[in-house]
């Protein structure tokens, strides 16, 4: 693998796509970055509440010019995406021109729903009951699909080890 080249993980809410991608970082002596956090350092507030006030358009735009950001201004060589980043054509696109090598966490939905609901007092706007997010869920497996690794996950595996299997498997 190229010592260079970006890496993204990609994958649905609650797989596992921050801590796999802070071990993955650990591992390559790197520096990583949630665009979910990354976002609500710049426009000062979460993603939820930025989807509960102007709607899901305006954060996915808002969620673009952010990854813009952070491919132009950022030496980060880790990137975990938000749970939707990845459907976005235009991001996939701008991960292409980058160059990046993107990575999907596929894990099972009833592992992302037990972490969704476990997460407390997390506002999750787009996971509001069961059915809707499992409908989400099904719906967006066919564009994680279009990257360039997948990596079947379960409960009891450790990021350390996820992010060894990337290393590999590159």
């Amino acid at each position: 693998m190229k010592h260079d080249r970006r890496i993204i993980i990609v994958g649905f809410m609650g797989c596992g796509k921050t801590t796999v991608a802070a071990a993955l970082a650990r591992q390559l002596g790197c520096r990583m970055i949630d665009l979910d956090s990354f976002i609500t350092k710049i426009e000062g507030r979460s993603p939820a509440e930025i989807i509960q006030q102007e709607g899901e358009d305006a954060f996915r735009a808002i969620e673009t010019r952010a990854l813009q950001n952070v491919f132009e201004n950022s030496a980060a060589r880790v990137i975990a995406l938000g749970g939707g980043a990845w459907s976005i054509e235009a991001n996939r696109a701008l991960i292409a021109q980058h160059n990046c090598l993107s990575v999907w966490l596929d894990a099972p939905f009833d592992l992302c729903w037990r972490r969704i609901i476990s997460s407390g007092n997390t506002i999750r706007p787009l996971a509001p009951d069961r059915e809707s997010t499992k409908n989400l869920y099904e719906s967006r497996r066919r564009d994680y699909s279009l990257v360039q690794m997948r990596l079947a996950i379960d409960d009891g595996d450790r990021a350390e080890v996820l992010a060894q299997q990337i290393l590999t498997q590159t």
